[in-house]
């Protein structure tokens, strides 16, 4: 293929990419307003589990293949990504305020996960104890929303007529999906052409993993927050990345180890920078948010300064 087929492949993505999170925010704020159910958990649960999509595919497909750093890579990529580029863009851009016990329980299960596959990865693997806890962290974190959301909903529910209801919710949950395939096809086309020009330009795996496929797999985290930038939704934002970031840790790793017939091995690179700075900016993006109920503008100066000087050593 050529250099420049792969640059029209990567401006078709970024198109569908646009459009498709448009529409997603759109029809993810209308759901949660008709449910009355939190924005903040509408975020952290369907949102995040659609905008993690992309990245869940790159990386069974690469444990499939044996590419151990680009499994790796991309969903601890991700993760610091989604943090030091999407939500310190987030908090630099908008006033988040939420209520503790909105997302407590899920900051922590965020902060568990990264320490934990910090700790497993010093051992150049991702080991099955290690395993097993994600896959329990997951189940955890999925029913705390889900109760969370069924809570919400009784408290909220108004007295409206459940047919104009249920045929409102009908078109927004058909637009929601429509938007999460724009952007899953966009993300897609924009990580393989994406990836193409990186090999071209004789880019090593591993860079290619933690920089450009890490981004272009979060393209719909930071295409919900830009469109939630526009309309005024943090909750919406900061819980979808909150939500992508465990998913990346307690659903990607889990399944890419079953995938990969060796298992997942840890890069000398990735133990020495990529999880420590993974860890260290879910510090700097989480523990403010859970000890004063906001985040602030400098916080996301800070996380996307961070983020820089992280780049800036990887490549």
């Amino acid at each position: 293929m050529s250099i420049y087929l792969m640059i029209l492949i990567f401006a078709v993505g970024v198109v569908l990419v646009v459009k498709g999170g448009d529409v997603f925010v759109d029809a993810a704020s209308k759901i949660a307003t008709e449910l009355h159910i939190p924005k903040f958990l509408i975020g952290a649960t369907i949102v995040s589990l659609a905008t993690t999509l992309p990245e869940l595919m790159v990386s069974s497909f690469a444990a499939a293949g044996g590419q151990s750093d680009m499994a790796v890579g991309n969903a601890v990529g991700s993760v610091i990504g989604n943090q030091g580029l999407i939500m310190a863009i987030a908090m630099i851009f908008m006033d988040y305020v939420c209520k503790r016990k909105d997302y407590f329980v899920q900051s922590l299960i965020l902060l568990i996960s990264v320490c934990l596959l910090f700790i497993t990865g010093r051992d150049g693997s991702v080991s099955l104890a290690a395993n097993i806890v994600f896959v329990i962290l997951f189940f955890v974190y999925m029913y705390v929303n889900v109760k969370n959301a069924k809570n919400a909903m009784k408290e909220g529910k108004a007295n409206e007529d459940e047919n104009i209801e249920q045929k409102a919710l009908g078109k927004e949950f058909l637009l929601f999906a429509l938007g999460a395939v724009m952007i899953v096809f966009g993300s897609r086309f924009m990580v393989n052409s994406g990836t193409g020009i990186a090999e071209y330009f004789k880019v090593p795996e591993r860079v290619i993993a933690v920089t450009i496929v890490a981004i272009g797999t979060s393209l719909p985290e930071l295409v919900t927050t830009i469109t939630a930038i526009a309309k005024k939704e943090p909750s919406l934002s900061i819980g979808n990345i909150i939500g992508a970031n465990i998913l990346n840790v307690t659903m990607i790793m889990p399944v890419a180890s079953f995938i990969s017939a060796g298992g997942l091995k840890i890069s000398e690179g990735a133990m020495t920078l990529d999880l420590p700075w993974m860890v260290g900016i879910t510090i700097l993006a989480i523990v403010p948010i859970m000890i004063k109920e906001r985040s602030y503008k400098l916080q996301g100066y800070l996380m996307l300064a961070a983020y820089a000087v992280y780049l800036a050593m990887v490549i």
